[in-house]
């Protein structure tokens, strides 16, 4: 497990030890760096080797072919799937050192991937990737502005969600989506030439009570720590009325479980919260002070951020039609009073 002290790593984690497999972590707290002390994983990997049994953290760089060469050599055929989360997750940051981002996201992957091949060729690959992966092509959609929100016109093939049937071509990807693109075709690579079982996830807004959340990445979790803390929120363009939507990392570990159980080669997935749990900036802004009890201090920006999507809702029919027994479990406000509940006492996560 790449990012094992992440959100979605940690997650994954306390899932697979519950059915009683031994875990192997990979985490060296790049977040950290990429976003601050209060973006830190340590915590969580700290609360990870205490409490899960058979759990086995390495603070190992994804960008260290060697370093992973040697642990996936270690383990070998007794690998029996890997799960990679670990990346640069946000797009703002990508600009700022994109050699850094590229190589962590798509570099690390093709590690990953090597190592996967050479030494446990036939463990599931599960690959975290992003809906960045098709730019700003979203943006290009006929959308209607309604009070609170941007809407899909009524009738157009994607008002169910945005299928994966959406090209990845000719689009301003932002750096981050190009990093996590080039992985992403890796992974599928890997899938249809090698014939491995991989799976591409690409993925809304992930999110849950364990998410470090700071401006740049993770705006429900920040969304509700600036309401708790009195802390000010800035909402970047499209007049806060950007739809997202939002899947708890319990829901997509459990995607993910279900996959590993019955794999495919080089398959893509988007999954999200769709339109089962999905709101606007204006709209979360609402429940996040009516679930804190307080008044958020926010301010408006004109300027949306460069690559940022106007209107993204994930159609999951496919994975669902592949997995049937798959459900969700969390909406909307269920995720939102659960990372209340978190931010309010931090000690419990």
């Amino acid at each position: 497990m790449t990012g094992s002290a992440g959100l979605i790593g940690s997650e994954t984690v306390r899932h697979f030890a519950g059915e009683g497999l031994r875990v192997v972590g990979i985490d060296n707290d790049m977040r950290a760096k990429f976003f601050g002390e209060e973006a830190s994983t340590r915590r969580t990997r700290d609360k990870l080797v205490a409490s899960v049994r058979g759990y086995e953290h390495h603070s190992v760089d994804i960008r260290d072919a060697n370093a992973i060469d040697n642990l996936f050599k270690k383990h070998g055929s007794n690998i029996s799937a890997v799960v990679h989360s670990a990346s640069q997750p946000s797009h703002d940051w990508a600009a700022r050192d994109p050699q850094t981002d590229f190589s962590v996201n798509a570099n690390g992957t093709l590690n990953l991937l090597e190592a996967t091949r050479n030494f446990c060729p036939e463990a599931p690959f599960v690959f975290l990737s992003t809906n960045k992966v098709y730019g700003d092509t979203p943006n290009h959609l006929p959308l209607r502005e309604l009070p609170k929100r941007w809407e899909i016109e009524a009738g157009h093939e994607y008002e169910p969600g945005i299928s994966e049937s959406m090209s990845i071509d000719y689009t301003k990807h932002s750096l981050f989506g190009a990093s996590k693109a080039a992985a992403d075709l890796l992974v599928q690579e890997y899938g249809r030439y090698f014939g491995m079982p991989t799976v591409c996830f690409r993925g809304g807004c992930l999110t849950g009570p364990a998410h470090a959340g700071t401006e740049l990445h993770g705006f429900l979790s920040y969304l509700m720590i600036c309401a708790v803390h009195g802390k000010r929120y800035r909402v970047f363009g499209y007049k806060g009325k950007q739809v997202r939507d939002n899947i708890h990392s319990f829901d997509l570990v459990e995607a993910i479980a279900h996959f590993i159980r019955a794999p495919r080669a080089g398959e893509v997935y988007n999954i999200g919260g769709s339109r089962h749990s999905n709101c606007s900036m204006l709209e979360a802004i609402e429940l996040c002070e009516e679930i804190s009890g307080r008044k958020l201090d926010w301010q408006y920006e004109e300027t949306n951020r460069i690559g940022d999507h106007i209107w993204w809702i994930s159609d999951v029919r496919k994975f669902q039609s592949h997995y049937p027994a798959w459900k969700f479990r969390y909406g909307l406000r269920d995720i939102l009073e659960e990372i209340h509940r978190a931010v309010k006492n931090p000690a419990t996560q």
